[in-house]
């Protein structure tokens, strides 16, 4: 199996889990010397790749560096992603097209380069992580918000393309996952935060199990499904009272700040540097 942004939190959480299940994994991140290190972690069923997922060559070339060293690919996961916070009206305009090229653009670059090889074996898993962002809208995180939902309509209309080719696709919606991503972002009230190795396990029993829709924790599938079916006021009313209305706003930035730092949100647009969570 192949995972991008594999190197930090989901990422080397997902395959690690693999890796126990007996997978050759291939972790792909911009950041070879933590990517490295994972894979030494993990121990010999783990091998480091470099790939910025903003660049098709590059995802290119990592599909087929993966292809020749490892064999063929049956699980690819698009797991890199960033998310800066806050204001939405602060945002500048390069950070956003940041977060498109990494969150969405990163998303299809993967699809496009693994797919015809799984086409024409006949099978494989296509696993793309979301976030119960890509169902639902949190104020502080517009843009976000947009590229997870981004990611989830992709995932459905590719699903239904290649319905019949034998390959499979899995969108994976976590809550709040303790990770360097979420820091600084206060426990939600309506659903539990949950550790990287709870979305791993959900990612390794959905590839076995065939489920598209992968809620983390699964209480989050609840409210997802259902807050659609109410009324507007009830659902802002829902916002408000759990405070998800001001959790991407009231984050503790102190907290936060080397996040920020490593995805560029804090350094001036001429400096950011591309960077995958």
């Amino acid at each position: 199996m192949a995972i991008t942004g594999g190197a930090r939190g989901i990422g080397a959480a997902t395959a690690a889990a693999f890796a126990r299940q007996g997978a050759q994994v291939a972790i792909g991140d911009l950041d070879a010397e933590v990517a490295a290190a994972t894979a030494a972690e993990i121990g010999p069923n783990a091998t480091a790749f470099v790939v910025d997922v903003t660049d098709r060559a590059s995802v290119d070339a990592f599909v087929a560096g993966v292809q020749e060293r490892l064999g063929g690919i049956d699980v690819y996961v698009n797991n890199a992603g960033i998310m800066p916070t806050g204001p939405f009206l602060e945002e500048s305009d390069e950070l956003a097209a940041h977060q498109i090229a990494i969150n969405i653009s990163g998303v299809l670059f993967g699809m496009k380069a693994v797919l015809p090889s799984m086409v024409a074996r006949g099978g494989g898993h296509i696993v793309n992580v979301a976030s119960g962002a890509g169902k639902m809208g949190f104020p502080g995180g517009v843009t976000y918000c947009a590229t997870k939902h981004a990611v989830v309509g992709m995932t459905e209309a590719a699903r239904a393309e290649f319905r019949g080719s034998g390959i499979a696709f899995h969108i994976v919606m976590p809550a709040i996952v303790r990770t360097e991503l979420t820091s600084g972002m206060p426990d939600g009230r309506a659903v539990r935060s949950i550790l990287p190795e709870q979305v791993a396990d959900a990612i390794v029993d959905a590839v076995a199990s065939g489920r598209f829709d992968v809620y983390v924790p699964r209480e989050m599938g609840v409210l997802a499904r259902t807050s659609p079916l109410l009324p507007r006021v009830v659902r802002d009313g829902i916002l408000k009272v759990t405070g998800a209305d001001r959790s991407m706003l009231d984050m503790d930035q102190a907290a936060r700040l080397a996040y920020q730092q490593r995805i560029g949100q804090a350094q001036p647009a001429a400096a950011r540097p591309e960077i995958e969570a």
